[in-house]
Order: structure tokens, then C-alpha cells, then sequence
């Protein structure tokens, strides 16, 4: 299989479903950005971090890739007039929302509570949860608009909401196993 096809060189690209869309539309957009986090969450996974963390994170870029799949398919494609799936496309479930807020419970157990916003630092493998975090809270804003024209299954957008969160109760537990320095911010006075 040759990885360049030379379909894309004139600024288009083919969803699932054959459907071909400009490069910049907003669902290219959106699983782009997906893809983007899938990355960076590699990047924490090769860290020296719990092996613990690293069974999860494969587990979310599991999921990731499943996520990006439902934002590239087009609707209209994949399903047929008789209400049957096109497309063989496996769904984001409840249950994988449950295992991120069961593994942020069980981290923030041994963490001291949280008094005030946290600025991101203290070591390189919590900068990269920090900025895994925020590319994943982007893509969850494109998403949320990709939603407002296309509607997706609710539980797509509820998945980028709680790994955001999850991503940031990881960097603070890393903060406090890597016995990093966690600095508060403190807004000046005027």
C-alpha cells in the first residue's frame, strides 16, 4: 500500500463514505486535532511514568483512534435507507468515560486538594499532560462545533470533556510522584 494517493494534491481530502470535503472544513478540522492529542499522549506514555499510566493511556489512544474515525465519517454515508450501519465504526461507550473518572478519583486520593489554579511546569513530563490538555481541550471546542452543524453522539463530546480532565489530574499526580515543585497562582493585587 503506498502512503500517497496524490487524491489531496488540489486541497480536498475523501471522508469515510467516499464524501470528498476541502482540507481546512471542520471535520478535517476536528479528527486532525484528535489525531494531534493521539500524538502527544505518546509522548506522556514514553515518559519514566507508573506502568499503570502507561496500560491507560494506551487504553485512550485506543479510543482516540475510535473517536477520530466517528469525526471522519460522514453522516449522511454511514447509514444506509434501511437504518443498518455502512460502516463498521466502533462507539465511544459510557463506560469509557467511567474508567477516566474512576482513574481521576483514585489519583486524587493521595493529592492534596486543590486551593487555586496551577500553572503548568515543574517538570517536562507534566508540561507535556499540560499540553496534551490543552490540544485536547481544542479539540473538543471543534468538535463542539463540528456538533452545532453535524450532530455527533453526545458521548464523543463527553469523552474529549472528561479526558481534558483527566489529563490534568494526571499532571498534578505526576507533579506529586515525580516530587515536582506544583506552583499556585496567585493573582496580584491591584
Amino acid at each position: 500500500m503506498k502512503i500517497y494517493t496524490k487524491t489531496g494534491d488540489k486541497g480536498t481530502t475523501a471522508l469515510f463514505g467516499g464524501t470528498r470535503v476541502p482540507k481546512h472544513h471542520i471535520r478535517i478540522e476536528s479528527y486532525g486535532t484528535v489525531d494531534e492529542l493521539n500524538s502527544h499522549i505518546g509522548l506522556i506514555r514514553d515518559q519514566n511514568i507508573d506502568t499503570h499510566y502507561k496500560e491507560i493511556l494506551i487504553q485512550v489512544q485506543d479510543r482516540l483512534f475510535t473517536l477520530g474515525a466517528i469525526l471522519a465519517t460522514d453522516p449522511e454515508k454511514a447509514i444506509l435507507k434501511s437504518g443498518k450501519e455502512r460502516l463498521n465504526i466502533p462507539k465511544i461507550e459510557k463506560e469509557d468515560c467511567e474508567l477516566l473518572e474512576s482513574e481521576m478519583d483514585e489519583m486524587n486520593e493521595s493529592l492534596p486538594p486543590m486551593t487555586h489554579f496551577v500553572l503548568p511546569g515543574g517538570h517536562t513530563t507534566v508540561s507535556y499532560c499540560h499540553i496534551a490538555r490543552c490540544v485536547c481541550r481544542r479539540s473538543e471546542r471543534l468538535a463542539t462545533l463540528l456538533h452545532e452543524h453535524e450532530p455527533l453522539n453526545e458521548q464523543v463530546l463527553m469523552y474529549l470533556n472528561r479526558l481534558s480532565d483527566y489529563l490534568f489530574v494526571l499532571a498534578r499526580k505526576l507533579t506529586y510522584d515525580l516530587q515536582a515543585e506544583e506552583i499556585k497562582w496567585i493573582p496580584k493585587k491591584l
